[in-house]
């Protein structure tokens, strides 16, 4: 596979590209890192409009209509507070995610897919403490034979990641695009001034 298997993996609608808001809680914390909760400009101009968030920067450019002129906001804080989940999801995504998007046999990355350490013909689960990410070569080389016959050996136990964790796992992945008005709410890469 070329490319960024991370940002291939997530598809974002085209309106994103153009002029995205970052969205942040009401604690001013990003809704989801990775990926980045962003929503279209329009949806942002929207919720502005019903009251449901605060524009805390903008880009340069505005919108007209016959009666309003708006700078397009490049980020805003929800009104209300949007309890996070405590419970994590087990999906493709967050299984990558947890693995860091890396084999956990031999730590390459991309061409990803799952493989079961016990394997289900010899009773093994479908669950966040049996399933690993794995490339294709070692998850062929593994089969459906147990791990001690394969010669394989796991970087890490695999084990049901706690949410704050995953969220905290999401900000090692930021995405390709990053408007210089939502650093002071991210914490990746920022410079600090001295």
């Amino acid at each position: 596979m070329d490319g960024d298997f991370r940002t291939e993996f997530t598809r974002q609608p085209a309106a994103l590209k153009h002029r995205p808001a970052l969205v942040l809680n009401a604690d001013y914390r990003p809704l989801s890192y990775y990926p980045l909760s962003l929503w279209p400009w329009q949806e942002a101009v929207k919720a502005k409009w019903l009251d449901r968030v605060e524009i805390v920067a903008e880009y340069d450019e505005v919108v007209r209509s016959p009666s309003t002129v708006i700078r397009i906001p490049s980020v805003v804080v929800l009104k209300d507070y949007v309890k996070p989940q405590k419970r994590v999801a087990f999906t493709r995504f967050n299984l990558f995610l947890r693995d860091e998007f890396r084999c956990q046999y031999c730590g390459a990355k991309g061409d990803l897919t799952f493989d079961h350490v016990v394997p289900r013909a010899a009773g093994g689960v479908t669950s966040w403490q049996n399933v690993v990410a794995a490339c294709s070569p070692c998850n062929l080389r593994k089969g459906s034979r147990p791990l001690h016959r394969t010669g394989l050996a796991l970087r890490k136990p695999p084990r049901q990641p706690a949410a704050e964790e995953l969220r905290n796992m999401g900000r090692k992945f930021p995405p390709g695009h990053l408007h210089e008005s939502w650093m002071d709410f991210l914490y990746w890469d920022a410079e600090l001034e001295a």
